[in-house]
């Protein structure tokens, strides 16, 4: 399910390609909303059909662990590598939500797909970042040492581009000049031994990748995502907006519980929720092991519960306004998120029982 391919493509094919694709995308959503069927369970549950992740577990799927939804029952029906492959699923009703890079959704929206952002699910933190890292000994110390580089990153069109180019920008770089910088897709299990055998310059490290290459030593990071605006929320769940409006209850539910089921890691200590993610992988069937969830150290979600801040949105449209790809004007960042069925978004949430308002605790 990825968009992972070799060879590297030229900044205009890229363009087309993504138009291509949104174009697809967009006609395929429209015959796929328009004949599906909404499934329920026999107790009158919605079923939402979604994409996992293997060997980990996604805030909705802790939710429903956690008995914290009413009114919704989630359906798996495989996993995804790719969080644009992810909400482009949603958007054509191949499943009811996804998820992905925030830049990704405002790119998808701006090929008119309807779908609206609902509640944050990823970002960084001082403990949950991607790291860009070089090699111990290499010359490269600045955005300037890049150009005429290779940076390697999982796909194309998603978080590890975005911030590379926004990170180049902040630095100086012109737009030339940033075009010179040569981006490759690496599959993230190969991207630590394509640095260290100088087939890129540059690696994007995450999680296990990160961890283990830098146990290893003889690297070292040029700059991070977290360095770029501190603790920020990068990746949002997403919705059809026809969905929402004939399901709006099933939504507001989901919305609630995978809020709340986000509050709780948030709030938990780390090894009780590791523990708590090997027990549900543990338990679902997948053929999967448990050797990942050693490695989660925070949600990295900056908004309690997975709040959506304007800036989180507005920032990836003038993204794109400054690079030509979306005029100016033409998205409005409250259009494409809401906080509405969030219970966090007013500073108050409700307790387990859904009785009482408590004050906010600090977030971890």
């Amino acid at each position: 399910m990825s968009n992972r391919r070799n060879g590297r493509p030229t900044p205009r094919g890229l363009r087309i390609l993504a138009a291509a694709s949104a174009a697809i995308a967009l006609v395929s959503g429209a015959a796929a909303c328009g004949s599906s069927d909404t499934e329920t369970t026999s107790d009158g549950k919605t079923v939402l059909r979604y994409q996992g992740w293997a060997s980990e577990v996604t805030y909705p799927e802790l939710a429903e662990n956690l008995g914290y939804f009413q009114k919704v029952s989630l359906k798996w029906v495989g996993d995804t590598t790719s969080g644009p492959q992810d909400i482009q699923s949603a958007a054509t009703g191949q499943t009811e939500y996804g998820g992905a890079f925030n830049g990704a959704i405002v790119k998808l929206a701006a090929a008119n797909s309807p779908i609206k952002a609902v509640t944050g699910y990823y970002g960084a933190d001082p403990e949950t970042y991607t790291g860009y890292y070089v090699l111990d000994g290499s010359p490269i110390r600045s955005a300037r040492d890049l150009i005429g580089k290779k940076v390697g990153m999982n796909t194309l069109g998603a978080h590890h581009e975005f911030v590379v180019r926004e990170w180049l920008s902040q630095q100086g770089l012109t737009a030339d000049e940033i075009k010179q910088v040569e981006l490759i897709v690496v599959p993230p299990v190969n991207t630590e031994q394509a640095l260290r055998s100088g087939q890129i310059d540059v690696g994007a490290l995450q999680k296990v990748f990160r961890d283990r290459a830098v146990d290893r030593g003889g690297i070292r990071p040029l700059f991070t995502d977290e360095s770029l605006f501190g603790a920020f929320t990068y990746g949002s769940y997403v919705f059809r907006n026809d969905f929402i409006d004939k399901h709006k209850d099933a939504v507001a539910d989901f919305v609630q519980g995978t809020a709340r089921a986000l509050r709780w890691a948030q709030t938990t200590p780390r090894a009780e929720v590791i523990e708590k993610f090997k027990s549900i992988i543990n338990g679902r069937g997948r053929n999967e092991n448990t050797e990942l969830t050693k490695y989660w150290k925070s949600t990295s979600v900056a908004g309690p519960g997975g709040v959506i801040a304007d800036k989180e949105i507005q920032l990836w449209i003038d993204w794109l306004v400054r690079n030509g790809e979306l005029a100016q004007g033409a998205l409005k960042s409250t259009d494409l998120y809401t906080n509405e069925f969030n219970p966090y978004s007013n500073g108050t949430y409700p307790s387990d029982s859904g009785s009482n308002g408590q004050a906010l605790g600090p977030a971890k």
